[in-house]
């Protein structure tokens, strides 16, 4: 059966932003085949053919997309050679490369896959029968699929992709068993859904937590990787790569980052109070004024923790780097700046209070006779809760600002 292969217009540069309007999906195209590119004339030509002769075999009315990243090696030209459309891509960076692409696609399904020759874009019928079935978006999972020999280091495979993994499924909850596997497919309306807002490595990540995030049907599809046809170094750096995944999903997830560690420091802050302040003594270790100064620290790291992890996700939110949560947004709504003064100045209150009567008791004491270990139990407390409101006041007055109405 011969099918129609979508005449190829290239789509002009993009302008450096990569919220470009998107191409109107084609009611007609069901199937858009997405290559990133950057200087890949070695592996290019086979990778479109493949999937040219794909569309043909299945009987599927498609296209095949380059976003090419600025290639100096005459990929393009290649690319048109060989009948696939080029999106000539001026922000770089893997991520701007697919999302371009992905914005010029007419299909009602994407599928994204490398074009160093690592992927079978014959085998994509797995892909496009979970996503005619509903699915958002269709992983690909390298370790149920087979990984060849040569195909991924060692370090990636046993370290870098199993902890990262593990990370992911810990941080978001995601049941994926490979979260930055190249070869993946989504529907064009899930894909303008996400909004993603990385254009490097980090992209990859992104998409992942995005649609666990926003509760879509996600589900792995085995796939084989294979050795690359490239006779230079790849593109990817597995310690610098994986560092930057690992800090984007720990940027992405302020409960982890911030807000655990933080109530964990606070109760550890709480514990020292109980035991400081009435001075107990356990196993013959006395605790006093040093524990209380140290409990204070803990106190005040934790509850700082805990501000930046509101701040910051409060900041994703804004910036349509993660979806709203409802009770972040009630927290918000509840937590206006009023509100925020109040608290603040009653920490206030409370710690001139503590403070005024240790100063009473210097006033009233002689030097000698001076219970310096009874003064501290004030000073220390009080000079705690004044830090603890000053930092209330300036989250109340970040957080109305970032609140503001705006165009």
């Amino acid at each position: 059966m011969t099918i129609e292969i979508l005449p190829q217009t290239d789509l002009a540069p993009s302008t450096g932003a990569i919220s470009a309007s998107a191409e109107v999906p084609d009611p007609a195209v069901e199937l858009s085949i997405v290559m990133p590119c950057l200087n890949e004339a070695e592996t290019l030509a086979g990778c479109i053919d493949q999937a040219r002769a794909y569309l043909e075999t299945a009987g599927i009315r498609g296209e095949i997309i380059i976003g090419d990243n600025g290639s100096l090696d005459g990929s393009q030209d290649i690319a048109r050679r060989h009948g696939a459309r080029v999106v000539d891509v001026t922000v770089r960076g893997y991520g701007a490369a697919i999302h371009q692409a992905s914005l010029a696609a007419r299909g009602r399904y994407i599928i994204v896959g490398d074009s160093d020759g690592s992927y079978d874009f014959g085998a994509l019928t797995p892909f496009l029968r979970e996503l005619r079935a509903g699915c958002d978006l269709a992983m690909g999972n390298r370790f149920k699929g087979g990984i060849r020999e040569g195909a991924m280091p060692w370090k990636n495979r046993y370290i870098g992709n199993p902890i990262l993994t593990g990370i992911g499924r810990l941080f978001f909850r995601s049941r994926l068993g490979d979260f930055h596997c190249g070869l993946r497919g989504y529907s064009a309306a899930a894909y303008r859904q996400m909004d993603l807002q990385t254009t490097g490595m980090e992209f990859a990540s992104e998409m992942v937590i995005k649609a666990t995030l926003l509760e879509m049907k996600i589900v792995e599809v085995p796939c084989t990787l294979s050795p690359d046809g490239r006779s230079r170094p790849p593109h990817l750096r597995p310690w610098r790569d994986g560092w930057r995944h690992l800090r984007f999903m720990a940027l992405y997830s302020p409960r982890w980052l911030f807000l655990f560690p933080g109530f964990f420091l606070i109760l550890l802050g709480l514990g020292g109070y109980g035991i400081a302040m009435p001075g107990l003594v356990v196993g013959g270790v006395g605790f006093s004024v040093n524990t209380l100064l140290f409990a204070s620290l803990f106190i005040l790291m934790g509850y700082q923790s805990i501000v930046f992890g509101f701040l910051s996700r409060t900041f994703a939110m804004t910036e349509r780097l993660l979806p709203a949560k409802p009770s972040l947004v009630r927290f918000q709504k509840r937590m206006n700046l009023e509100r925020g003064l109040l608290y603040g100045c009653g920490a206030f209150g409370m710690a001139a209070i503590l403070l005024g009567v240790a100063v009473n008791e210097w006033r009233l004491a002689d030097f000698g006779a001076l219970d310096f270990e009874r003064v501290a139990r004030l000073v220390v407390p009080g000079v705690t809760l004044a830090a603890l409101g000053f930092q209330t006041i300036l989250m109340s007055f970040f957080l109305s600002m970032m609140g503001l109405k705006r165009r």
